[in-house]
Order: structure tokens, then C-alpha cells, then sequence
């Protein structure tokens, strides 16, 4: 998913806001399209950082995933023991049995 950043990946993702001064932006968003990302600098501050469109979806899709994950813990850590309900119990008053539930193929994006 998200890749490691090392020192190496940072230090050649850094670019001078001044190279979009010296007409090369159509260069830097094809430097953009192979790694991911550029991390522009203005007076050696960092500026913005700008994103493929691959790489924002693979963010936001870590970023829901993590969101659901806290949501699911704290609905886990509300729960009162007494309040659940087995799965046997569940297929049960659905009228559902195992051989059928395992003959169901599912297909998940």
C-alpha cells in the first residue's frame, strides 16, 4: 500500500518552486505521474505537496479504512458481553445453514 519513506525517496521528491518559474511545470507532473509525488519548496520551506491521482486515492482509501477500523474498536469496546449474539445464533434465526453460507461465492472489489 503506502510505501516507506525513506531519506533517499524525500530528498529526490524536493523541487524548487522556481522550476515552475522556469516553465518546466509539464516536466515536474510527469516526474509527479512515476513517483507519486513531489514535495515543492519555497525559500527551503516545503509548500505543498503535490500528488498523482493514484497516489491521493491510495491516501484516502488508507484513510477510510483507518477510520472504519477506530469506529469498529470503539463499537467493540461499548459492547456489554451480554448484549451479543453468536454466530450459530444469527445463522439460526435467519434460517441459515452452514453448507449453504459456504456455497455462496462472494466477490469483494
Amino acid at each position: 500500500m503506502l510505501e516507506q519513506m525513506s531519506v533517499n525517496n524525500i530528498l529526490h521528491s524536493i523541487i524548487p518552486i522556481s522550476r515552475f518559474n522556469k516553465g518546466e511545470a509539464n516536466k515536474i507532473f510527469d516526474e509527479v505521474g512515476v513517483s507519486g509525488y513531489k514535495i515543492v519548496v519555497k525559500n527551503n520551506k516545503p509548500t505543498c505537496v503535490l500528488l498523482s491521482p493514484e497516489k491521493y486515492e491510495e491516501i484516502m482509501e488508507a484513510l477510510e479504512n483507518y477510520t472504519l477500523y477506530l469506529e469498529a474498536e470503539k463499537r467493540i469496546n461499548e459492547l456489554d458481553s451480554s448484549e451479543t449474539i453468536s454466530h450459530e445464533d444469527i445463522l439460526s434465526n435467519l434460517g441459515i445453514n452452514k453448507t449453504e453460507l459456504n456455497a455462496i461465492e462472494v466477490e469483494i472489489d
